[in-house]
Parts: structure tokens; C-alpha cells; sequence
């Protein structure tokens, strides 16, 4: 009598999908990317690459003040009726002692990284960290 082949099979455990093995790895992978990106960040000194520009006035009497980072420093700048009072410290800025009614410039803090600003409307003035270079 002929075997027909026909019997037990030997069953294999069930494999999970090769996309969801994919998803999973590339998943992996951006999150070790994105804690790579984020650690550079924070080990990069403070006010390293960028500098401060503070430009008060509007239209054609506007003028613009270059802040250096680097250096720990207090300004205190005539603007549009006000003196701005300005602090740098361990490569950030931020405005202090606001002389204007709602001290919202102050509510801003401290700035650092590229792209960061603040103003202060009675004054006509804005802060914002620009790249060096």
C-alpha cells in the first residue's frame, strides 16, 4: 500500500507578518534618532551659533541692536518712550524691569535657542535669537 501523502502535517507556529516586524524596526529607529538629536542639543553650550537682535521703532525710524551671547552683560536702551532693560547671562536673554504698564515682555523669559522672541508693544520693540553666521 502506497503512502498518499495524505496525514499529519507537522504544524509550524504562526510567523507575524514581515510588515509588522518592519513597522516595529523602523519605529526602533526613530526613536533612537530623535533621543540622538535631542541629546546633541542639550550638550551643545547654551548661546552657542546665535546672537540677539533687538529692534525698536517702526517704518523708517527703525533701528536694531546686535546682542552678543557670550558674554554676561545688562543693557538698558532707549526705545519708543521706555528704556529697555535687557539681560544676558550664560548665553540667554530675556527683558527685565519692564518699565511698560503690563510687563508682558517680562512673561516671556529667557531666549536661546534660534527662532526664539519677545516683545514689548508699548515700546515698539521686539527680541528674537538669530543663527550666527
Amino acid at each position: 500500500m502506497r503512502s498518499s501523502g495524505i496525514g499529519p502535517k507537522a504544524s509550524k507556529p504562526p510567523r507575524r507578518p514581515m510588515g509588522a516586524v518592519r513597522k516595529n524596526l523602523l519605529f526602533a529607529a526613530a526613536m533612537l534618532a530623535a533621543l540622538a538629536l535631542l541629546s546633541l542639543r542639550a550638550l551643545r553650550p547654551r548661546g552657542a551659533g546665535v546672537y540677539a537682535v533687538l529692534t525698536v521703532g517702526e517704518g523708517d525710524a527703525q533701528a536694531e541692536t546686535i546682542l552678543p551671547l557670550d558674554e554676561n552683560a545688562r543693557y538698558d536702551l532707549a526705545a519708543v518712550g521706555y528704556t529697555i532693560h535687557l539681560e544676558v547671562a550664560d548665553g540667554r536673554v530675556r527683558f527685565v524691569d519692564s518699565p511698560c504698564p503690563d510687563h508682558t515682555c517680562e512673561g516671556f523669559g529667557w531666549l536661546s535657542a534660534e527662532g526664539d522672541w519677545a516683545a514689548c508693544l508699548p515700546a515698539r520693540a521686539a527680541l528674537r535669537v538669530e543663527p550666527a553666521g
